[in-house]
C-alpha cells in the first residue's frame, strides 16, 4: 500500500516546507509555507526537521488514509482533528496505524492548518524545494483525491516552537520605499484607519479593501523588485501584501512594508476580517 493515500482533498491543500528562497533574480517566488512557526511546529511535533514539507490545508484540511504505521500533527488554524471519527488533540503528535483514517476539518478561527508527518512528504524536489508555487506552477500540484503521497526520512530533533498568538492590535509597518509617490493623505489613511480582508485573498497576495490611497501623481512607475510583506497599490488606491507565492516584480509603487515577525499573522486572516497599520 502506499505511504498515505488521499481520500479527500479539501478546498486547496498544497505541500509546503521552508521554500525555494534565493531564485528572485530568475522570477521564481520563494514560496513555502505561509505560516513558517505553524509548520515549524507541527514538524517538530512529530520529529522532523522543522523546514521539512508537510501539508497546509486552506480553511478546511484533507482526508488521509495510511497505508503504513506513522505520526502526525495537526497545527495552526485550530480545527477538528479525527482519526478514524474519534477527536484526537490539536497540536499534539499522534499515532496512525496502517489503514488508519485521518480527516481535518473545518478551522473554527484563521484560515490554515498545517500537517507534519514523520519523515516528511517525499515528492521530488524542484529548485531545491518540495512547495507548491501557486504563481509559477513550480513544485507539485494541490493535492487531488486518489493521489499517494509517499513519506521520507528529513528527520532532525528540536524544540517545538510555541503556538503563533492570534492577530490583535495593528501590523508593524516599515514605509517606503515609495511612499513619496502617494499623497500626503494616503500615507495618513494607511497609519490611521482600517482596512478589510478581500474574499479574493490567495497564497499570492492578502487583498484589502478600505479607504483609497491615492497617488500623487499620475507618473508611471518601472517595474521594480517585490519582497515579502510588500504593500502594493494598485491605480484602484486598494492595497495588496504580498505573500509566499508573490511575482517577483511588478509595476504598482510600494508604500511600505509589513515587519517580518508579524507575516505569519497573514496567513490566518479571515475574508472580513479588518486590520490596521502601525509604524515599526
Amino acid at each position: 500500500m502506499s505511504a498515505i493515500t488521499v481520500v479527500d482533498a479539501g478546498p486547496l491543500t498544497t505541500i509546503q516546507d521552508g521554500g525555494r528562497p534565493g531564485y528572485a533574480h530568475l522570477g521564481v517566488p520563494a514560496s513555502g509555507a505561509l505560516d513558517p512557526p505553524a509548520l515549524a511546529r507541527a514538524n517538530a511535533l512529530v520529529g522532523n526537521r522543522q523546514q521539512a514539507a508537510g501539508l497546509e490545508c486552506t480553511v478546511r484540511g484533507p482526508t488521509l488514509r495510511f497505508g503504513q504505521p506513522a505520526r502526525f500533527a495537526v497545527t495552526g488554524a485550530p480545527a477538528p482533528v479525527l482519526l478514524n471519527g474519534a477527536a484526537v488533540s490539536h497540536g499534539e503528535a499522534q499515532s496512525a496505524g496502517a489503514g488508519d483514517v485521518l480527516e481535518v476539518g473545518l478551522a473554527s478561527d484563521g484560515v490554515r492548518s498545517y500537517i507534519g508527518l514523520a519523515g516528511g512528504v517525499a515528492v521530488p524536489e524542484t529548485l531545491g524545494s518540495r512547495s507548491t508555487d501557486t504563481l509559477s506552477g513550480l513544485g507539485p500540484a494541490p493535492l487531488m483525491a486518489g493521489q499517494s503521497l509517499p513519506l521520507g526520512s528529513d528527520l532532525g530533533w528540536g524544540p517545538a516552537p510555541p503556538p503563533t498568538a492570534p492577530h490583535s492590535g495593528a501590523l508593524r509597518l516599515h514605509l517606503g520605499p515609495r511612499d513619496d509617490w502617494f499623497a500626503p493623505e494616503a500615507v495618513e489613511r494607511l497609519r490611521a484607519e482600517p482596512f478589510t480582508v478581500s474574499p479574493t485573498s490567495n497564497r499570492i497576495g492578502l487583498r484589502l479593501t478600505g479607504p483609497e490611497l491615492a497617488y500623487a501623481s499620475d507618473t508611471e512607475l518601472r517595474s521594480e523588485g517585490l519582497v515579502l510583506g510588500a504593500i502594493q497599490v494598485p491605480p484602484n488606491g486598494q492595497p495588496i501584501i504580498m505573500l509566499a507565492d508573490h511575482p517577483t516584480t511588478g509595476g504598482y509603487p510600494v508604500i511600505g512594508v509589513v515587519a517580518a515577525a508579524d507575516l505569519p499573522l497573514l496567513a490566518q486572516l479571515r475574508p472580513g476580517a479588518q486590520l490596521r497599520f502601525a509604524l515599526a
